[in-house]
């Protein structure tokens, strides 16, 4: 901080007189021509905080919707609050450090596949997979840690195409292990985990494993990205984000920085299906 001290010279010479001391602000003050007036302080304007972002208002996982008789939810229009999705992100695991870039991988040890839909009789072992965390730029703007279970041999390469995508702040909304329970939960409709490891058989299929069982494929966004066949939705209230030409952020369209990411790494992407379009969903094996 500088001072500024004013100094008089005992050799200047003295002013012929000294100048009236000025008003104090708020007082009156008189001229030989004009009447009274007073002199109103300046009152600087006022500021506010700049609003945080608007968060959708619907309440996640709360409203099981009516189950069709190919066992998946009947399909409802896209509630308003949904449209232009956007939610906080709830930490799982601790965010990385400074908001920086930070990655990890490692094997699926018995405690994480305690949290992970895998079984005896899955087609994949335990040893052939593994447990990637990745840093992530959520719709709250933030950075955060995500998890995924991926097959050995694509772990570096998922990773890649994640650290492309938290450099472009391409936003997901959460990304962590789906547990076998939640298989068999009652369908809302309104999921949106990033997610690849699930042993489980082909969507629309009772046989066949999914390349996801084999930890090869990958879902992207889901709500944002949805799967259509035929008069199918995948998740049941998306629908609002089929209309491809409306385009709102975390969605993957073609040409974009997630398609190119995961050509660059041998996936293919769903969207470019002929019998359906799976937006979400990147896949090592072609299905």
């Amino acid at each position: 901080m500088l001072l500024l001290v004013a100094c008089s010279s005992p050799d200047a010479p003295s002013d012929p007189a000294p100048d009236p001391a000025p008003d104090p602000v708020g007082t009156p003050t008189r001229s030989a021509s004009s009447p009274i007036t007073t002199t109103a302080p300046t009152v600087p304007p006022a500021t506010s905080p700049a609003p945080g972002p608007a968060y959708s208002t619907w309440p996640l996982g709360e409203r099981p919707l009516p189950v069709g008789p190919d066992g998946y939810g009947v399909v409802r229009p896209t509630p308003a609050t949904l449209r232009d999705r956007r939610y906080p992100t709830r930490d799982l695991l601790p965010p990385p450090v400074g908001g920086r870039w930070r990655s990890g991988v490692g094997p699926v040890t018995p405690a994480i596949a305690a949290r992970l839909a895998w079984e005896p009789g899955c087609p994949v072992a335990l040893a052939d997979l593994r447990y990637v965390t990745v840093a992530f730029r959520g719709f709250d703007d933030a950075a955060h840690t995500g998890e995924l279970v991926v097959a050995a041999s694509k772990a570096a390469d998922v990773v890649s195409v994640f650290r492309a995508l938290f450099a472009a702040d391409f936003p997901i909304e959460e990304m962590r292990l789906t547990a076998l329970a939640e298989l068999d939960l009652p369908p809302t409709g309104d999921g949106n985990n990033t997610g690849a490891y699930v042993c489980r058989p082909t969507t629309g299929q009772s046989s066949g494993f999914s390349a996801h069982a084999f930890g090869l494929a990958l879902d992207l966004d889901p709500f944002q990205n949805p799967y259509l066949k035929g008069d199918r939705v995948l998740p049941e209230l998306a629908s609002s984000y089929l209309d491809r030409s409306r385009v709102r952020p975390g969605m993957v369209l073609a040409g974009s920085l997630a398609v190119r990411e995961f050509a660059r790494i041998g996936w293919s992407w769903g969207g470019d299906f002929t019998t359906l379009r799976d937006y979400q969903h990147f896949t090592a094996t072609g299905r």
